[in-house]
């Protein structure tokens, strides 16, 4: 490989890819809490911007991308793809490491590229503002950013622990023209209901997302907009693994494993689901593993159950079909806000169902060892989350070694860590705890969803 960086403005994607079409089954429709039966993709514009819905529900292989959200892209995109030859040496392995670096957009995360595209739409449609969640911050930092540049208000709630942890996110979302609001808030009925049972409740992404919902639904001009999960999110994020397709052809490579951290499933989908595509198409040269990595304190992917759920914790949206931990989860604050959700993205679980994609979950202090690693090899300090995708990459580059294989390993890193340094501080003074969520937990949420469940209909 003869250039680390490969920025060449002709990779930049003019569509998007729309994984729906090529799922190994139909993905199960979001169901009505109230009725039981399918929800009409109409009922859902009470939230989200007509095209929004459009895109979620379509069937069109690639949607394409606005000009007007290219030319944003192009402040940041294509973003580069780097060699990790400095980690490959340090391990002594003879796998070849690369990284989609997502920290080089303004808010220094992925989440940019659904939020450039959520808020334009919005624009179009005249809406006037946006509510959202957020865990880390990163989501909220990147949407403060678009509905900046689209002359959009917004209002974030952001989950408590984080809100305390990384108050410097909810700077920078001030300083793009955002309203911040630590959540459980007493903005909502939602948030006023949870303070009363909890004062000191830390919040949690379903709670935030529940408070969002309800402030978009009564006030006028207002929708909500969605940073994971749903699959127009998703689709919008292909453009890291369309450009990674490209930039690897110009390496003369293609990897054994393609390498993300889920919270949602955003960051995973957006590497991974164009390396699917080429493999459903009969385009890879080889055979493919995507590895999808999660907290142990969060994790859906490995001890969560495949079942309709709601996406949030007051039960405001539609059930959605997923690996779910139960909607009444309450995290732990660990310091990988972004992971710290219940479910998985209904497109990245039926993959899961398949065992198309594999699931790993680790504790956040093996994570932040890894995460230590690479900031000492290779000089990028990566976001809690990313992290866990690091991890993941260290130990499927020894097993490389100890097989004595030359395996080819891709990775997101989806976001920089220059604002999670209390994180790091922590870690290296011996604070973290290796949290793992129990699965008696798990197993109580379970009950009480399957009851609620048979009310409807739904098993």
């Amino acid at each position: 490989m003869t250039k680390k960086y490969m920025l060449d403005e002709s990779l930049l994607p003019r569509q998007w890819y729309n994984i729906l079409p090529d799922l190994p089954e139909p993905l199960p429709p979001p169901i009505s809490p109230a009725t039981g039966k399918p929800v009409n993709p109409e009922e859902l514009e009470a939230i989200f911007p007509k095209e929004i819905v459009r895109q979620e529900v379509s069937q069109e292989k690639f949607i394409p991308i606005p000009e007007e959200v290219r030319d944003v892209y192009r402040i940041w995109r294509p973003t580069p793809l780097i060699r990790a030859t400095r980690l490959e040496k340090a391990l002594k392995t003879p796998a070849r490491i690369y990284f989609k670096f997502e920290g080089v957009s303004p808010p220094g995360s992925h989440k940019p590229n659904t939020a450039v595209a959520q808020a334009y739409y919005n624009m179009r449609e005249g809406v006037e503002r946006l509510t959202t969640e957020t865990g880390a911050g990163q989501w909220g930092s990147a949407l403060a950013f678009a509905t900046n540049l689209f002359n959009l208000k917004l209002t974030v709630y952001m989950v408590k622990a984080s809100y305390l942890q990384k108050p410097y996110r909810a700077i920078l979302m001030k300083i793009w023209g955002a309203e911040v609001l630590s959540s459980p808030s007493d903005r909502t009925k939602t948030g006023r209901e949870v303070l009363a049972k909890d004062p000191e409740n830390p919040g949690s992404l379903g709670i935030a997302i529940s408070e969002a919902i309800e402030d978009a639904v009564t006030h006028e001009n207002t929708k909500y907009s969605l940073g994971s999960v749903l699959n127009h999110v998703l689709m919008h994020q292909t453009v890291i693994g369309l450009e990674a397709i490209e930039q690897m052809k110009l390496a003369d490579d293609f990897p054994d494993y393609v390498v993300g951290c889920v919270g949602g499933g955003s960051n995973f989908g957006g590497l991974a689901y164009p390396f699917y595509m080429l493999v459903h198409d009969g385009k890879a040269p080889k055979k493919v593993s995507l590895v999808a990595i999660e907290p142990t304190a969060a994790p859906s992917l490995t001890k969560g159950e495949y079942i309709y759920d709601f996406g949030d914790t007051a039960g405001l949206t539609p059930l959605l079909k997923m690996y779910t931990l139960g909607h009444d989860f309450i995290p732990p604050p660990i310091h990988a806000g972004g992971l710290r959700y219940h479910g998985a993205a209904p497109t990245l679980s039926l993959l899961r169902k398949h065992d198309i994609v594999k699931s790993v979950a680790y504790d956040q202090v093996s994570v932040f060892q890894a995460a230590d690693f690479f900031a000492k090899t290779e000089g990028i300090v990566p976001a809690p989350e990313s992290a866990h995708a690091i991890k993941a990459v260290i130990d499927l580059a020894m097993e490389a070694r100890q097989k004595n294989e030359e395996k080819v390993i891709l990775f997101n890193l989806s976001g920089h860590g220059l604002l999670d340094l209390a994180a790091y501080a922590d870690y290296h003074q011996g604070k973290l705890p290796a949290y793992e969520y129990p699965a008696e937990k798990v197993q109580e949420s379970m009950q009480k969803l399957k009851a609620f469940l048979a009310t409807i209909g739904q098993s």
